[in-house]
């Protein structure tokens, strides 16, 4: 879940503010202050981009390991067989991509 701190640091970066509870904190070194919009707005929108990629992580953790995936890409080569490529092939077709990416 993507929360107030993530939108400031993609807003104006690391230094000059930080969280405490639900109070932003700014101090001198704050490039600027955003409004409680452009902070809400930015949340929003890097949660839709964080949704969006929910297939990829999906993918990443689904996949067969890549030792395994080796041992499948040589046996397929040995024996003329296509074990791998089908179990790539399952595990993005069990989690398409999100359209549009």
């Amino acid at each position: 879940m993507i929360m107030k701190d993530d939108a400031l640091q993609s807003l104006i970066g690391g230094a000059g503010w930080g969280v405490k509870g639900d109070t932003i904190i700014y101090n001198a070194d704050a490039p600027r202050e955003p409004s409680d919009e452009e902070i809400d707005a930015e949340v929003i929108r890097l949660q839709g981009e964080f949704d969006a990629l929910e297939y990829a992580r999906t993918r990443a953790t689904t996949y067969p390991s890549i030792g395994d995936q080796l041992d499948m890409q040589y046996h397929d080569q040995v024996n003329g067989t296509t074990t791998w490529k089908d179990a790539i092939a399952k595990v993005k077709a069990d989690n398409p991509k999100t359209k549009g990416k």
